[in-house]
């Protein structure tokens, strides 16, 4: 059974910086895209940066500069570093990641989530 389990949210001043975790545990044969998304109150959950397997990145435009995904494959871990945090970035985080896992007959690709970690960004 594959987890993905978050850590680093918090309450930070707009203008602070925060950094998210997400290790990923299990019978994992490849760990594809790793992505970060979130949710605020009342609204859609959103991408808001991912990075391939290739080591190519991407953003959402209202992060852009200000966040910066990594990953380290070892530790099958991925990180989202936050900077100048504005209130509207307060949402519930989110990891996602595409995995290969061994099956009894098999291999299977499965999107995973994790449990979420809520980010408040006071004015």
């Amino acid at each position: 059974q594959v987890q993905l389990v978050e850590s680093g949210g918090g309450l930070v001043q707009a203008g602070g910086s925060l950094r998210l975790s997400c290790a990923a545990s299990g019978s994992i044969l490849v760990i594809n895209t790793m992505a970060w998304y979130r949710q605020a109150p009342g609204k859609q959950r959103e991408l808001v940066a991912t990075f391939t397997s290739g080591g190519s990145t991407d953003y959402a435009d209202s992060v852009k500069g200000r966040f910066t995904i990594s990953r380290d494959n070892p530790k099958r871990t991925v990180y989202l570093q936050m900077n100048s945090l504005k209130p509207e970035d307060t949402a519930v985080y989110y990891c996602n990641a595409k995995i290969t896992t061994a099956q009894v007959m098999g291999v299977l690709t499965s999107i995973y989530w994790g449990q979420g970690t809520q980010v408040i960004v006071s004015s």
